[in-house]
């Protein structure tokens, strides 16, 4: 290192320099943003992390230095030593704006060849280009604000959860193949041939273990792996802030994290969130927003008019509520002027989410058109329109048929409203609400049998225990999701801790006391020891990030993401390895070129 800089120190970094500074003589290093020669001095904006610095070289100030100074590019690597100056002309634009440091020396500390990205904001890059050039991609300046964003914001929380008694434990990254709800990547183990280990979905079973040893509070800032298959924001391995707690009910878990929470959003993002947060049950989301991950910014709520509409003779209202479904409908406002054409988009849009069609009310100034005015007397429609509270200008857009369609695609609709009216574009409001009462089962038609929404060894609402055996579907579970602005940052529940409920559940879920043993025994052996009652919580901590640095895409959060084939064009991986490897793991495998 000290040969590299030949005994230069760095003084101060080049983003930190103000006018307190001038007449102070010292030495920054980076690379060239940007060189302007303008005959008798060179100006060179010097870039580091912190910011960019004006160096000015000429003639007149050291003429060796400046002769140097013609031979950088940008991105050459150099260091600048001088005196800081008041600026002839300040940019107020640039936080060191009022100031210049005079360079009276120069040493390129490396050259660079022509990038193939411009090193600058609001990169307009292919996606592949960029992750294939990612430690040119992070040099720049929006991209490196980011990941301060992070460190500061994984800071905040182990200083948090440290203050209120958790204990920063890690867990295994080879673990045992348990189903969670995705494919697990695999890793062959060389001593015991044909056996495999598991990176983990999640540490669950071992944060529920780290209970059972009486540690009480746990934390972990931890990776995650899943094996599937990708969409917008999801990544194949991700970080997780990962909790359990113990003796605690739901609302313990969910108070502390209120406060983690506050605390978070007010240092990273100066926002305040008023406390305590509000609680909406699964079925409230369902029916008013059609989603378990509600967005609260704006209205266009579901509201239900099968009491309106019952006596109405027009088959495709009749047969939705005689067939155990319901006519519900939104209010789209000032979209009555809407074209044939836009509407028809609309419904093809909710075709897409299985809903049969739309029915439409554009209450307009002077009149009010229906596109079932012919099934629909004008009296029919008033009741409809006042039902809904609609106003002249309105548009009324109305799905019938099974619930969990209607739902689906009515909340889908909403938020395409939302889009299309512009609503969310100056939103930066951050509306939390904790979604509780999920359903503890779903009934999977394929496979004939029940499954857990959660995971096996979330605890069911104390009332409904008893309709485990006589009606799995009607019991709820103690599970919160703490949702933001229409996206879920992080889930849990309180566990089983009861033996016998816990093997109730395996049944339940379809699993053999074997398999259930086969695959869980570790954590029921251990429950056979005075487990205590307990239950946590799992931040997606890549898209907490995604919310305080107000970004959208999840790869703008992650060093070195993969692309959406859960490649990484950076290294080329996964790829081959060399046979001796395979060797002696005991495989053989069918190669196949990388696309």
């Amino acid at each position: 290192m000290g040969e590299a800089l030949g005994g230069l120190k760095r003084t101060n970094m080049c983003g930190e320099l103000r006018e307190e500074n001038i007449d102070s003589k010292v030495t920054v290093m980076g690379w060239v943003q940007r060189k302007r020669n303008l005959g008798g001095l060179i100006f060179v904006d010097l870039r580091d992390r912190t910011g960019i610095l004006q160096v000015v070289f000429g003639d007149k100030i050291n003429s060796e230095a400046f002769k140097k100074a013609d031979d950088i590019r940008s991105e050459y690597c150099i260091a600048a030593t001088g005196v800081i100056v008041k600026r002839e002309s300040p940019n107020k634009d640039l936080p060191t704006g009022m100031v210049e440091l005079k360079g009276e020396s120069i040493k390129i500390l490396s050259e660079s060849e022509t990038p193939p990205i411009y090193i600058k904001e609001n990169l307009d890059a292919s996606e592949n280009i960029r992750l294939k050039y990612r430690y040119l991609d992070l040099r720049r300046p929006d991209m490196q604000r980011i990941f301060m964003i992070r460190h500061k914001t994984a800071k905040v929380v182990r200083n948090f959860l440290d203050e209120n008694g958790f204990l920063e434990i890690e867990t295994p990254m080879l673990t045992k193949s348990t189903p969670e709800g995705a494919r697990d990547y695999l890793v062959p183990s060389r001593n015991y041939p044909g056996m495999f280990y598991a990176l983990p979905q999640s540490p669950q079973l071992f944060k529920q273990l780290l209970m059972v040893s009486g540690f009480d509070k746990y934390f972990q800032i931890v990776r995650c792996f899943r094996d599937e298959d990708l969409r917008a924001n999801r990544q194949p391995e991700f970080t997780q802030i990962d909790m359990e707690l113990s003796f605690v009910d739901a609302e313990d878990v969910m108070s502390i994290n209120e406060k983690l929470i506050k605390k978070v959003f007010k240092e990273i993002a100066d926002v305040d969130v008023k406390l305590p947060i509000e609680r909406m049950p699964y079925k409230t989301a369902m029916e008013k927003y059609g989603s378990d991950k509600p967005d609260l910014r704006f209205g266009m709520e579901i509201n239900d008019i099968s009491d309106v509409v019952k006596d109405i003779d027009f088959n495709v209202f009749k047969s939705a509520i005689d067939n155990g479904g319901s006519v519900r409908a939104i209010v789209a406002p000032n979209c009555a002027a809407m074209g044939r054409k836009q509407i028809d988009k609309l419904v093809e849009f909710v075709k897409t989410f299985k809903a049969k069609g739309l029915v439409w009310i554009a209450c307009r100034d002077n009149e009010i058109k229906s596109s079932v005015s012919k099934f629909v007397n004008e009296d029919q429609t008033k009741a409809i329109i006042n039902k809904l509270n609609a106003k002249k200008g309105d548009l009324i857009l109305i799905a019938a048929g099974k619930n969990s369609v209607v739902f689906q695609s009515l909340g889908a609709l909403r938020i395409h409203m939302a889009k299309e009216l512009n609503l969310l574009e100056n939103n930066k409001d951050f509306r939390f609400v904790w979604v509780t009462e999920f359903p503890l089962l779903s009934y999977n038609e394929e496979e004939g049998r029940y499954q857990a929404e959660h995971h096996p060894f979330t605890m069911p609402m104390d009332e409904d225990i008893q309709y485990l055996d006589s009606d799995p579907g009607r019991v709820r579970a103690k599970a919160y999701d703490i949702v933001l602005n229409g996206e879920e940052l992080g889930g849990g529940s309180i566990r089983i801790h009861d033996t016998k409920l816990q093997e109730k559940m395996f049944n339940v879920l379809g699993f053999t006391k074997e398999s259930a043993w086969e695959r869980f025994g570790f954590l029921m052996e251990a429950f056979k020891f005075g487990p205590p009652p307990h239950g946590g919580l799992a931040y997606g901590f890549d898209r907490m990030i995604m919310f305080l640095a107000g970004t959208e895409n999840i790869k703008d959060v992650i060093a070195f993401p993969k692309n959406q084939n859960a490649f990484c064009p950076l290294t080329e991986a996964p790829n081959a390895v060399d046979e001796a490897q395979l060797r002696d793991l005991g495989i053989s495998t069918k190669k196949q070129a990388i696309k």
